[in-house]
């Protein structure tokens, strides 16, 4: 009886893996729909960007500054640009991230390497990009760039 539920088992895990791998591929945007993406975080009024984050094909979370005070955190709908979510905060630390020419500039080095979709880019304050993705062949990639010089300072490919 053991060994029965051994080799129902095994399939069933099987599948889960297949599940969850296939489901990992969702939370990525291919990098030809980067203007979109930025239209619309410009559409609702962010100078600096903090982090973008692919929640699945059809959202995507933005976090950073609307001026030199209020900070928002939002996840917009890729289908309408329309707002999905939306929190506010106002904060005495002022404004601070990337520029929209900044992230093109982060995302032009991204495809040198060989970037074609991504799932996160954020930037620390040390101003250090970090885009996370997928490469031509299909593997994880991830780049880190410096803010200003552009130069990548950093690659992971699994």
């Amino acid at each position: 009886m053991t060994s029965m539920k051994k080799a129902v088992l095994l399939p069933a895990s099987a599948l889960l893996l297949v599940a969850t791998a296939g489901a990992a591929q969702a939370d990525r945007l291919g990098l030809e729909r980067l203007d979109e993406v930025l239209n619309y975080t410009a559409d609702y009024g962010f100078t600096h960007i903090e982090e973008l984050s692919v929640e699945d094909d059809s959202r995507i979370e933005a976090e950073g500054w609307l001026d030199e005070e209020w900070f928002a955190d939002i996840e917009l709908s890729l289908d309408s640009g329309e707002t999905l979510k939306e929190e506010r905060e106002r904060l005495v630390s002022g404004a601070w991230g990337m520029s929209e020419d900044d992230i093109r500039q982060a995302f032009e080095m991204a495809r040198q390497e060989g970037m074609t979709a991504f799932e996160e880019i954020d930037i620390s304050r040390s101003g250090i990009i970090d885009i996370e993705g997928q490469a031509e062949n299909g593997r994880d990639i991830e780049i880190s760039v410096r803010q200003g010089s552009f130069k990548v300072v950093e690659i992971d490919r699994d």
